[in-house]
């Protein structure tokens, strides 16, 4: 895991900032244990996804399976289903980021190709459509918004186990659209999660844009280095 640097400290004091709004809002009764939890590990998952951290992955399994539990209850039936997904994506996932080739691992972040995020937008906008028919029926509330973000999510999920820098791009949408959606279900400690996800996401785009243009520095300066008579 890499030194805690200068631009690791916007991001601690966010992550710190939820624990301890977490447990204030469980001691106030405003929250349950389920919900202060699943705010925490879901503030260390992203802090440690932003690093870039292999570690982001079991905090996030941890933090999946409380939070399906949290969305079934509130009746956001895609959300809770998502979480069963999102389960399943980590463990991929992990298994992408554990690969190494060598001494380095095969996973590094660079940008998505044309055919990558043509597949990713294809792929929510038929999800989309799907989702939000079935949700209807099954009198899921807010079912459009319910699939639109369980949609991009799982498009993000696929972009991020790549290490791709635009997967960001779609947690920053999801971000947006959750924050509401969650204090109309009276969910308030999740939406203020949610607010601080996208700070988060926008330090993460940030981060990994500049951690890309490092190693695409140091590519190019190897690739033009003479080799040694």
């Amino acid at each position: 895991m890499r030194v805690l640097q200068q631009t690791d400290r916007p991001m601690v004091a966010l992550t710190l900032s939820t624990m301890l709004l977490a447990i204030g809002m469980h001691a106030a009764g405003r929250a349950s244990i389920l919900e202060a939890a699943s705010f925490v590990t879901g503030a260390v998952c992203v802090w440690l996804t932003v690093r870039a951290s292999i570690w982001n992955f079991p905090i996030g399994l941890v933090n999946v399976g409380a939070y399906s539990v949290v969305f079934f209850r509130a009746h956001l039936y895609g959300d809770a289903g998502l979480q069963v997904i999102y389960f399943a994506l980590g463990v991929i996932g992990w298994r992408m980021w554990l690969r190494r080739n060598g001494d380095e691992p095969t996973a590094q972040i660079c940008r998505s190709s044309r055919r990558e995020l043509f597949l990713a937008v294809a792929f929510a906008v038929v999800a989309t459509g799907g989702l939000w028919q079935a949700l209807k029926s099954t009198g899921s509330s807010a079912s459009f918004l319910d699939a639109l973000t369980t949609s991009i999510s799982l498009a993000s999920q696929w972009l991020l186990n790549r290490k791709r820098l635009e997967s960001w791009i779609g947690w920053i949408v999801v971000d947006i659209i959750y924050v509401p959606l969650y204090l109309v279900k009276g969910l308030a400690l999740t939406a203020i999660l949610y607010a601080v996800f996208l700070v988060m996401a926008v330090f993460g785009y940030r981060e990994w844009h500049r951690m890309w243009n490092i190693q695409r520095t140091a590519t190019n300066g190897s690739s033009q280095t003479a080799p040694a008579p």
